[in-house]
C-alpha cells in the first residue's frame, strides 16, 4: 500500500486509524516516522514518504514519533491473510525466531536459501530479516524500560541486545531518547494519569487493534472451551498457561473498548516479544475488520448479522499442537465433554506451573509427553483413539509441523491423510490452529443450523458454492453464522 501516495496522503491528512500498520509516514524535514492517525499537524505533502515497515524507516535514519508511537501500532494484517514466504517470514520474525536461530534457522524454516529471503523481505519491506528483528527488539526494550521496575542491563539481556552499548545506542537512534529518559518519562506519565500500582514479577501492556472489535465470540469461545488448569475466565479477564521456548508463562487478557488489556508473568523475560505475538495472533487482532465486513455485508443474507455486531474476529490458539489435539477430542462430542477429556490429559500429562493467582496449575501436554499414553487409559471409542494416537505420533516425530507459519494448502494434506480427520477436524485446525482466514466449515452443525435459518442453502456442498462470494474470509463468516446461537460461545462471560 505504501506506493499508492495518492491514498497514503488522504490517510494521513484525515488521520485515519484503520491504516496504522498498513504503513508508515516518514518526515523529510524532521527525520521522523509516524503512524497516519498521528495527532500532530500533518506535514506538508512534498515532505512526506511513505514506508512498509518500522525497520525500513530506522534503516534509512528515521526515528520514532514521541506523539503517535508508531512502534506500538497493530501489525500489518497482510501477514495474517496470507500464506507466501513472506508472510510465513514475518510470522516466523514476530516469533523469535530470527532472535533463536538466525536468519539461516528461518531460511531453513521456510525452505529457502538465505540470499533469497533477504531478496523478498527487502522488496516488499524495505529491510532485511536482521532488520525487522532488531526494531522488533527495540518495541521490547521499550516495554520493558516502561512497564517494568528492571535494571537496564537485564532489560537489554530481556531484549535480546548483544551488549548493554548496542542496547543503549539502538534506542536513542530509533526513540531519540536514552533509556533512562524513557523510563523517566513513564514514571511522570504514570503519575498524571493515576496508573495502578505495578504488581511486582508481572508487565502489564495494552495490545491495540483496528476497530470495530466484537469481544463476545472471541473471549466467548475461548472461556466456555477453557481447560481447567490451563485456562480459566476470572475478573473479566481470560487466564492461561503458556508454554515459551525459553520458559513458562502466565497471561490474563482483559477485552476494553479500544484495546486489549495483557498481564505477563514470565519466568524468563526474554519471552516477552514471543509471549505477546501469540497473544495477539490468538485474538487475531491484526486482522482489518473493514475490509472482512465489508466483502460479507456484499451477501445480502450475511449483511443483517454483520451489521448487528460488526468487527468479529477468529479465535485462534497459542499453541497449533494443543489445538490439534484438542480438536480431535471435541470429534462429535459436546463442548463439556471435549473440556473433560482435555483435563484428564492434562491432569495425567501436563507440566505443572506457578500461577500467581493460584487459579492455573498446568501446561496443556506437549505431543512428546503425549507420545506415551497409553490409548486403553483414554474413555474415548476406540477409532478415537487410533486418531490421536496417530495425530500426536506425527505431532512428536516431526513429520507434521503445525504452526502459524504453515503452508496452509501442505498441512490440510497432511492432516487428511491421517486416520480419522474429515473435512471438519481439518478445516477446524486450519482456521485456528493455522490462521487461514478463508477455512470454511460447511458440514458443521451450527454452521448450516444458521444457513438454514438465513434461508441460505444448508447442505455442504450447496453452501460451499453459495459462500464464494465470502472469499477470502469465509472463517469469519463462519464466526457470525456461528453467533445466530445462544451457545456460550458467543456471549462474553459474565
Amino acid at each position: 500500500m505504501h506506493t499508492d501516495t495518492e491514498r497514503c496522503v488522504r490517510a494521513v491528512q484525515s488521520k485515519d486509524a484503520r491504516f496504522d500498520g498498513w504503513f508508515f509516514t516518514a518526515v523529510l524535514t524532521t527525520r521522523i516516522y509516524c503512524r497516519p492517525s498521528c495527532p500532530a499537524v500533518p506535514p506538508k505533502v512534498e515532505n512526506m514518504t511513505f514506508l512498509p515497515s518500522a525497520a525500513a524507516c530506522q534503516q534509512a535514519g528515521f526515528r520514532a514519533c514521541k506523539r503517535c508511537r508508531p512502534d506500538t501500532s497493530p501489525g500489518s494484517p497482510e501477514w495474517n491473510a496470507r500464506a507466501d514466504a513472506v508472510a510465513r517470514a514475518m510470522r516466523l520474525i514476530q516469533d523469535g525466531v530470527v532472535d533463536r536461530e538466525g536468519v539461516p534457522g528461518l531460511a531453513a524454516r521456510l525452505g529457502y536459501s538465505t540470499r533469497q529471503v533477504e531478496r523478498q523481505l527487502n522488496a516488499e519491506l524495505g529491510a532485511g530479516p536482521l532488520a525487522l528483528a532488531r526494531a522488533q527488539r527495540a518495541q521490547t526494550a521499550r516495554l520493558l524500560i516502561e512497564t517494568s521496575e528492571l535494571p537496564m542491563g537485564d532489560v537489554a539481556f530481556a531484549a535480546g541486545f548483544a551488549s548493554i552499548r548496542t542496547f543503549n545506542d539502538t534506542v536513542r537512534e530509533v526513540f531519540a531518547l536514552s533509556p533512562s529518559e524513557l523510563r523517566d518519562r513513564s514514571v511522570k506519565a504514570s503519575r498524571n494519569k493515576n496508573a495502578p500500582p505495578r504488581i511486582p514479577g508481572t508487565i502489564s501492556l495494552r495490545l491495540p487493534f483496528r476497530t470495530p472489535l466484537n469481544p463476545d465470540n472471541l473471549f466467548g469461545h475461548l472461556a466456555a472451551t477453557a481447560v481447567p488448569g490451563v485456562e480459566e475466565w476470572r475478573d473479566g479477564a481470560y487466564r492461561r498457561t503458556l508454554r515459551l521456548p525459553h520458559g513458562t508463562g502466565v497471561v490474563a487478557l482483559t477485552p476494553q473498548p479500544d484495546h486489549i488489556g495483557c498481564r505477563l508473568a514470565l519466568t524468563d523475560l526474554r519471552d516477552l516479544t514471543i509471549a505477546i505475538s501469540r497473544c495477539r495472533w490468538m485474538l487475531d487482532l491484526d486482522a482489518d475488520p473493514e475490509a472482512v465486513d465489508e466483502q460479507l455485508r456484499s451477501d445480502p443474507l450475511l449483511a443483517p448479522l454483520v451489521d448487528k455486531a460488526p468487527g468479529r474476529r477468529v479465535p485462534r490458539t497459542v499453541d497449533a499442537a494443543e489445538f490439534a489435539v484438542r480438536a480431535v477430542l471435541g470429534q462429535q462430542v459436546s463442548t463439556a465433554a471435549a473440556r473433560t477429556h482435555a483435563a484428564r490429559l492434562v491432569t495425567a500429562y501436563g507440566e505443572r506451573v506457578e500461577d500467581p493467582l493460584g487459579g492455573l496449575t498446568h501446561l496443556f501436554p506437549s505431543p512428546h509427553a503425549l507420545a506415551g499414553l497409553d490409548p486403553e487409559s483414554l474413555a474415548l471409542p476406540r477409532s478415537r483413539r487410533a486418531t490421536l494416537t496417530g495425530l500426536v505420533s506425527a505431532l512428536a516425530d516431526g513429520s507434521l509441523p503445525l504452526g502459524f507459519d504453515s503452508d496452509w494448502d501442505a498441512a490440510r494434506a497432511q492432516l487428511s491423510a491421517l486416520p480419522g480427520f474429515g473435512p471438519w477436524t481439518t478445516e477446524v485446525i486450519a482456521m485456528r490452529a493455522l490462521g487461514d482466514p478463508d477455512a470454511f466449515l460447511p458440514s458443521d452443525l451450527g454452521v448450516r443450523r444458521a444457513a438454514q435459518g438465513l434461508g441460505l442453502p444448508s447442505t455442504p456442498s450447496a453452501l460451499t458454492e453459495r459462500a464464494a462470494g465470502w472469499r477470502p474470509w469465509r472463517a469469519y463468516a463462519v464466526q457470525y453464522l456461528w453467533a445466530t446461537d445462544s451457545h456460550p460461545i458467543n456471549h462474553l462471560p459474565v
